[in-house]
């Protein structure tokens, strides 16, 4: 009797159990991860191809890598259990105070830095960002070498945990960014920093999109050594050929990992290459013990390996293969992006370098790993007008953000400012178009239509289009004139040019820049012209003051002049019309030059009259007053102090900054002969163009300012723009311009 009531007991107790399981009231951990981070909780099955470079649905919508368990139990030390957000693990109130401003923390006695990691903080010290003072900064940087996280390098810094830990301004990592290349060593090369992050944003190469956390790390390209800091080359693309076709179609030349991750889909492009248009080249030759893993295809690979040579497949190639490596980046994307060679990715969950900000959709092909042999086919379908369009974006997107460890720290900084400063941050129109996101500052405007590089886009819009079409032709004055006083006044020229510059159809203001330690002259002696004239008196008596972003100009062009430019109505008109279609360019009349001298291997500058010019000078000359506003904030204090004390090279620096951002050279107009033969006849002891240090005080600019630009910015030109019908045997009544032609 008592056996039969344990066996009931026993039925009972089982059906209960299954009928609590059926309707949910026990659950069973199937997988620790069950719980995806990305989703708030809720499991997707196949939720990791989700951002996956490819557009193949996953294979099997549950098919998961029996690594992820061990990736993310390593991963766990350096990556918070929630995803940081800027909103979460950012104090915005650091910024409030002071602005954006960078501060580095002290490096330690001892501590060993590589070459790459000193060169980014040089970057940081050398940016209007940086302060010396932690009580004024918005961000961090470490004082320690981050880039290398490879056990086995020798770069890899010990104790790295308990040295950051020490830190009196660390606070677990908040508002700090953390400079990452190569993490992880030998077999798998997880992602793991080997200390805590906290909740610091991660500036890492190779970074994954599971383990990127979006609008808060910031993923950089993958750079060596030998990457210049300042400077850098310019791309290679340098004629625009139709069609766009080089002689090889796809290439790669490489390591073959014969173990390991990252060895598949190297180990498969065999299958591809045909030794025609498509040379797709793998050794076995590296690591000490690679005989040991030696296969039967790699003397052959080996010996196909040296018959070619890597630059020169790069430059003749319209496509550039740029698989993973060891990790998912590598040194290939950069120097397929410099020789115009597009880059096809293979690389499956890569996120791309400056994926916030570029589209990398203009300039690359994004492949998947999967693919492999679809991706010749795929090349050859893309037509040649997209081939040129994909050419012409890797060589801006190289010059713009990458040629320079310069480039990618200021990048960096800039996309973090652009979060924390929302309401002043770049469209994505202005990272994408040229000049680039650099060149473009947002505290200036957040309205295209300020600057002078986008006014061929907005015309492309109706309602756009219109509305600048109503401030030039409903406001017809449309340029302002700006006069810096000579330190000695000669005050006869400078009333004729008042009264002729006046006498202007486009003329809206007449502002000068009194800088001279005379006196200003009396009402009464000034001209009586059709404008009011406004006098600003300098407060600091320096010649850089005449490049000041004053508020009271309320016009897009900006004429400059100098006491002894002797121009007529009619010559300031004619320029003013070509700058409307010049307008992110110096367009005026005096022109100068530059060379290399290879005997002194210096910079030179000569005033010489030729037809090969480089600069303009803003002695009488038209550009855009966004210049003004680049010139006081983006160039360093110490170039514009050498300017002042010497009172002088004001506008060689100009030149310099204009060129270096619009990479394109000024524009010399028509000017009559008397022009040149005025200029000589008043030079005299009180001009400082007389002075016979002045020249060479000049010739030092030129390498002062390159070399802080780290390369020459300069574009030489033969080019120059003459009025409709000048000097052609007609009658002067049908020509408009008449006054540049009489002596």
């Amino acid at each position: 009797m008592q056996a039969k009531k344990r066996y009931f007991i026993l039925v009972s107790a089982g059906a209960c159990l299954l009928l609590l399981f059926c309707f949910g009231g026990i659950q069973v951990p199937l997988s620790r991860r069950s719980l995806s981070r990305r989703d708030g909780g809720t499991f997707l099955p196949g939720a990791r191809w989700r951002r996956s470079a490819g557009v193949v649905e996953p294979y099997s919508a549950g098919e998961q890598d029996p690594k992820d368990d061990a990736n993310e139990l390593r991963l766990r030390d350096s990556v918070p259990e929630k995803p940081c957000r800027m909103e979460s693990c950012f104090d915005f109130s650091l910024c409030e105070r002071n602005g954006f401003k960078v501060y580095i923390h002290p490096q330690q006695k001892g501590e060993k830095m590589s070459e790459s990691y000193q060169n980014i903080l040089s970057s940081i010290e050398g940016s209007r960002f940086f302060t010396p003072d932690p009580s004024q900064a918005c961000v961090f940087v470490l004082g320690l070498d981050t880039l290398d996280r490879d056990q086995l390098s020798a770069q890899y810094v010990h104790n790295l945990k308990t040295k950051v830990q020490s830190l009196p301004q660390w606070n677990h990592g908040k508002n700090h960014i953390i400079f990452n290349l190569y993490s992880g060593t030998w077999p798998d090369y997880t992602e793991d920093l080997g200390f805590d992050i906290g909740l610091a944003m991660l500036a890492k190469a190779s970074i994954s999109t599971e383990n990127f956390r979006p609008k808060f790390d910031i993923s950089i390209p993958l750079f060596s050594k030998e990457h210049p800091r300042t400077g850098g080359q310019r791309g290679y693309l340098k004629y625009n050929a139709i069609p766009p076709f080089r002689k090889y179609l796809l290439v790669f030349k490489g390591k073959r990992y014969l173990t390991g991750i990252g060895s598949d889909t190297r180990n498969a492009l065999y299958h591809v290459h045909n030794a025609e248009d498509v040379i797709l080249l793998t050794t076995c030759k590296h690591g000490k013990d690679w005989h040991k893993h030696k296969d039967a295809r790699c003397d052959k690979d080996n010996a196909e390996y040296d018959k070619y040579d890597y630059r020169e497949m790069l430059y003749n190639s319209t496509f550039c293969l740029v698989p993973r490596g060891r990790r998912l980046g590598s040194f290939r994307f950069l120097e397929a992006l410099q020789a115009a060679c597009v880059p096809v990715t293979l690389s499956n969950g890569w996120e791309l370098p400056f994926s916030e900000i570029i589209d990398w959709k203009t300039a690359a092909v994004i492949g998947d790993e999967r693919l492999l042999l679809q991706v010749p086919s795929t090349v050859r379908s893309i037509h040649q007008e997209k081939i040129l369009s994909l050419r012409q974006y890797t060589q801006f997107f190289w010059e713009a953000y990458f040629n320079s460890v310069d480039k990618i720290v200021l990048t960096t900084l800039e996309i973090i400012q652009d979060r924390v400063l929302q309401h002043k941050s770049r469209s994505k129109l202005m990272w994408n178009s040229l000049p680039g996101g650099l060149s473009a500052l947002p505290q200036y405007s957040t309205y295209l239509g300020d600057f002078p590089f986008y006014y061929a886009k907005l015309e492309q819009d109706r309602s756009v289009r219109s509305s600048y079409a109503v401030l030039g032709m409903g406001c017809p004055p449309f340029f302002s004139w700006p006069y810096v006083s000579p330190l000695v006044s000669q005050s006869q020229p400078v009333m004729k040019l008042l009264t002729a510059v006046a006498k202007s159809q486009y003329c809206a203001q007449v502002i000068v820049v009194w800088n001279c330690g005379k006196s200003l002259p009396a009402k009464h002696r000034w001209p009586v012209t059709s404008l009011p004239v406004i006098v600003i008196e300098g407060e600091n008596k320096v010649i850089s003051s005449r490049f000041l972003p004053y508020d009271i100009i309320r016009t897009d062009a900006v004429l400059g002049l100098d006491e002894d430019a002797v121009l007529s109505t009619t010559e300031v008109e004619f320029a003013f019309t070509v700058w409307q279609s010049f307008p992110d360019r110096i367009v005026g009349y005096p022109a100068r030059s530059h060379f290399w001298d290879s005997d002194k291997e210096r910079w030179g500058y000569t005033s010489k009259w030729t037809n090969d010019y480089s600069m303009v000078l803003t002695g009488a000359a038209v550009y855009h007053k966004y210049y003004h506003y680049l010139y006081t904030t983006y160039l360093p204090a110490s170039l514009k102090s050498t300017v002042d004390q010497m009172s002088n090279c004001e506008d060689i620096l100009m030149n310099f900054l204009v060129s270096s951002v619009s990479k394109l050279p000024p524009i010399k107009v028509t000017q009559k002969k008397q022009y040149k033969e005025t200029m000589m006849a008043q030079s005299s002891r009180a001009s400082r163009w007389a002075d016979p240090d002045h020249f060479a005080q000049r010739q030092t600019c030129m390498n002062d300012f390159a070399h802080w630009f780290g390369t020459m910015p300069l574009v030489h030109s033969q080019m120059r723009l003459d009025p409709v019908l000048f000097k052609d045997q007609v009658s002067i009544l049908r020509k408009k311009y008449r006054d540049i032609e009489r002596l």
